[in-house]
C-alpha cells in the first residue's frame, strides 16, 4: 500500500477506513513513541486492517500558549517522514485551533473515529488527552470503545535511566548541546529542515561558504558547532554547521551549514538536516585568524565524527541519514 499523507478527514480513501489508529501529537516520535506504533502495526497486521497515526498541528501548546513558542522536534513534514520510515500505511494531520479544541470528547469520537474513520481499534501514550478542557481521558475513551464497538489499548510511557522518555527531555538535551543523548532517546539522528537563504556571505571570504537556513519559531537548539549530514534532493552531504554568531550579529541566527566538497548555488532550495554530533560550544576569537584556525579544526572533528557514525536503530537506517 502506497503511504498517505492527508490534512483532512474528506479525503480518506475507503479502503482507510476501518483501521487501526493511534492518536497523539507525537512531537519528535521518539522511542517512547516508537513502541505505540510497534504495537499499532502488530494489531493492524493482526486484524488484517491499515495502520494509521492521527496527529494535530500546530501543537496545542502553540495555540494557546503566548511566544516564546514550544521548540518542535518535528513539524508536520517531519512526522510524515518519520510514519512513512516506521512502516505506517498513513498519517492524518489535523489542524488544531481554538475552534477545534471546543469539540466535545464524546463528538470527536462519534464524528472523527467512528463516522469518519471508522477505526477497528485505537492506540495512544498514558498522558494522551482529548476535547473540550481535556476531558477525553484514556479511561474515558476505554469506555467509548466499549459502548461503540472499538478497541482501545493504552500504553504506559518508556523509562530509561530512571525517567520517561519524553519529548519535553529530548528538548532539554538539544538545547544544552548534548546531542549524542537527545539521538539515543530519539532513536535516530535528530533532523530539520530548512529554506536555503542568502546570508552575509562571510562564511565564503573566509574560506568556508555555508548554506544558511532559518530556522523554525521557537528552535532553541544550543548554539555551537556541530558535525552534521544534510540532504539536498536525494543527495547526502556531509557537513560542519554553526548555530549562532558571538562575534557578528546574533539576533535569530541562521543555522550555517558548510557542506564538504560542495560549490554550487542551491538558494531557495530545502536542506534536510541531521545532528551528528556536538563539537564545540560558542566561542569568541581574538581576530579572523583565530576564528579560521578553530574552523580548520572543526571541520577535521566533524569529518571524524561522521567517519565513525553509526547508525542508531532500523529506523535511522531508513530515515537515509546514516547506515
Amino acid at each position: 500500500m502506497t503511504f498517505i499523507r492527508l490534512s483532512s478527514l474528506a479525503d480518506l480513501p475507503a479502503n482507510l477506513r476501518g483501521a487501526f489508529v493511534a492518536i497523539g501529537n507525537f512531537d519528535g516520535l521518539h522511542r517512547g513513541h516508537q513502541s505505540i506504533i510497534a504495537a499499532l502495526r502488530a494489531r493492524a497486521q493482526a486484524a488484517g486492517v491499515p495502520a494509521l497515526m492521527l496527529t494535530f498541528e500546530p501543537h496545542p501548546r502553540d495555540v494557546f500558549a503566548p511566544a516564546p513558542f514550544m521548540f518542535r522536534l518535528t513539524q508536520g513534514d517531519a512526522k510524515a517522514k518519520l510514519a512513512e520510515a516506521m512502516g505506517l500505511d498513513g498519517v492524518i494531520i489535523l489542524n488544531f485551533d481554538r475552534d477545534f479544541s471546543q469539540t466535545e470528547a464524546e463528538d470527536f469520537v462519534q464524528t472523527i473515529l467512528m463516522d469518519q474513520l471508522a477505526v477497528r481499534g485505537v492506540i495512544t501514550g498514558a498522558d494522551f488527552h482529548f476535547g473540550r478542557q481535556r476531558r477525553g481521558t484514556p479511561l474515558f475513551l476505554k469506555g467509548e470503545g466499549d459502548r461503540l464497538g472499538f478497541a482501545v489499548e493504552t500504553l504506559n510511557l518508556m523509562d530509561e535511566g530512571d525517567e520517561p522518555i519524553s519529548s519535553s527531555r529530548i528538548r532539554a538535551a538539544l538545547s544544552e548541546g548534548a546531542v549524542a543523548a537527545a539521538n539515543r532517546l530519539l532513536g535516530y539522528h535528530w533532523f530539520f529542515e530548512g529554506c536555503v537563504v542568502k546570508g552575509d556571505q562571510r562564511g565564503r571570504e573566509l574560506g568556508y561558504p555555508t548554506a544558511n537556513t532559518m530556522t523554525p519559531t521557537g528552535f532553541q537548539l544550543a548554539q555551537g558547532v556541530y558535525a552534521v549530514r544534510a540532504r539536498l534532493g536525494e543527495r547526502l552531504l556531509d557537513g560542519v554547521a554553526a548555530y549562532g554568531k558571538p562575534m557578528f550579529d546574533n539576533q535569530r541566527p541562521p543555522f550555517e551549514t558548510h557542506l564538504f566538497d560542495f560549490d554550487e548555488d542551491i538558494y531557495g532550495q530545502t536542506l534536510h538536516v541531521a545532528l551528528i554530533g556536538h563539537i564545540r560550544g560558542q566561542e569568541v576569537f581574538n581576530g579572523l585568524d583565530e576564528l579560521i584556525a578553530a574552523m580548520d579544526r572543526d571541520s577535521n572533528k566533524a569529518r571524524a565524527l561522521i567517519a565513525a557514525c553509526k547508525p542508531i536503530s532500523e529506523l535511522d537506517v531508513r530515515l537515509g541519514f546514516v547506515g
